[in-house]
């Protein structure tokens, strides 16, 4: 009874999210929404791999984790950098980032 109130909380909590991110009023305001989602995407798919009795989905939940993590620094990165180089970093041609 208490995990199918916590899936629903999170059912919630992602509709939420979901508002949150398509009406933000800035990027990093949706970028954090979506942050937000897949976290509790995780805690969704941890909470319904336990009800299942498939202790596996904790291993795509992790798996999930990391791409969130990862999807949200490079998004981050590519709105402030414009690119996803590093700042001060070379070109293909050899140049630095300031064409010196």
């Amino acid at each position: 009874m208490m995990f199918v109130a916590g899936t629903v909380g999170l059912v919630v909590a992602i509709i939420l999210g979901l508002a949150r991110a398509l009406l933000g009023p800035t990027l990093y305001d949706r970028v954090l929404a979506v942050n937000s989602i897949g976290t509790m995407t995780v805690l969704m798919i941890a909470v319904l791999g336990f009800l299942m009795g498939r202790p596996e989905f904790m291993d795509i939940a992790l798996l999930y984790a990391l791409i969130n993590f990862i999807g949200t620094v490079a998004v981050l990165k590519f709105f402030r950098y414009g690119d996803m180089s590093r700042p001060g970093g070379r070109d293909i041609d050899g140049e630095g980032a300031t064409g010196d």
